[in-house]
């Protein structure tokens, strides 16, 4: 068995729950990382965009690490997500992480300024420093960090044995290819952006990171069994519904994640809200929400009961 083989598949962002104060709910991240667990999805991604990062704490954001590992530990793969705004607290995140037992620990570039690639590259291997005895995964998401991955610096962060992949949520498909080109053997890409997995997988990504995968991981699990099988035209099929779905939730004034927890509470998950400056859920969110879930639920049953 390959190492890597263990990052292969459906893996969900995880999102941040929160309590009826808006204060961390150790209960609901279980109660989260359980449920997803027993959808089948191959492992976690904690601490990322989806699990609103940059408005936690540290401590906070060791909290919800805790939470999933004392969940799930050993029946899921889980990647950690542990990128600050300083290279400090950053480290400090990857020592807990590999004290958690993670498989691998991801970071973006810092955000804010502009820094150049040597710098960038010495941020995340000082990060990598911290956690020695674990993979490392960069996170490529140029249209919120500022910063895009290119195939220079992924080149110079090859030289890190602990770098086995990229998390690429930027929108250009070819971008996987570059960077599985780049990275030669034992390198790994996961598809990022939801609306193109099916695209992703084509071009060579060993599974995605997704921040819809929670509501709806039934299909998306679905969209990668066919592809594996070759079944490319019913995968499509499904893609090109996820997509429709994703569009319909995106037509709500809150927040995606808002849109998300409340279509999770739906189905007897409640997690909370999202954390301000996040916008909420307004009146007639409730309604996009609701028939996003009975989308789901359709697409589910069409898709995925039938196929046992």
């Amino acid at each position: 068995m390959n190492r890597l083989d263990k990052y292969r598949g459906i893996i969900p962002a995880f999102y941040a729950c929160y309590d009826d104060n808006g204060r961390i709910s150790p209960d609901r991240v279980k109660a989260l990382a359980s449920h997803l667990a027993g959808k089948g999805v191959k492992g976690l991604y904690v601490g990322g965009s989806s699990g609103e990062c940059i408005y936690q704490s540290v401590d906070e954001r060791k909290m919800v690490l805790e939470c999933v590992m004392e969940a799930v530990r050993g029946r899921l793969t889980i990647i950690a997500h542990v990128a600050c705004n300083n290279t400090q607290d950053s480290m400090e995140l990857a020592r807990h992480a590999q004290e958690q037992g993670v498989d691998a620990i991801a970071a973006i570039p810092p955000i804010y300024f502009h820094l150049p690639p040597f710098a960038i590259a010495k941020y995340w291997n000082d990060i990598s420093s911290a956690a020695p005895d674990t993979d490392f995964i960069i996170y490529n998401i140029p249209q919120l960090a500022g910063v895009a991955l290119d195939t220079a610096l992924l080149k110079e962060m090859r030289k890190n044995p602990r770098v086995i992949g990229v998390k690429n949520s930027s929108m250009p498909v070819q971008d996987i290819q570059m960077f599985l080109d780049e990275g030669g053997e034992n390198m790994i890409v996961f598809n990022g952006p939801d609306e193109q997995l099916l695209s992703g997988l084509a071009a060579g990504a060993s599974g995605g990171i997704g921040g819809t995968y929670a509501v709806m991981p039934e299909l998306y699990m679905r969209i990668y069994e066919l592809f594996g099988k070759g079944e490319i035209e019913k995968a499509r099929v499904i893609q090109n519904d996820c997509c429709r779905i994703i569009y319909h939730m995106c037509s709500a004034k809150a927040n995606l994640y808002a849109v998300l927890k409340e279509i999770l509470k739906g189905r007897g998950i409640d997690i909370g809200t999202v954390r301000s400056p996040l916008p909420g859920l307004e009146a007639e969110d409730y309604k996009i929400a609701a028939a996003c879930a009975e989308e789901i639920s359709a697409a589910v049953k069409k898709y995925c009961e039938k196929a046992g």
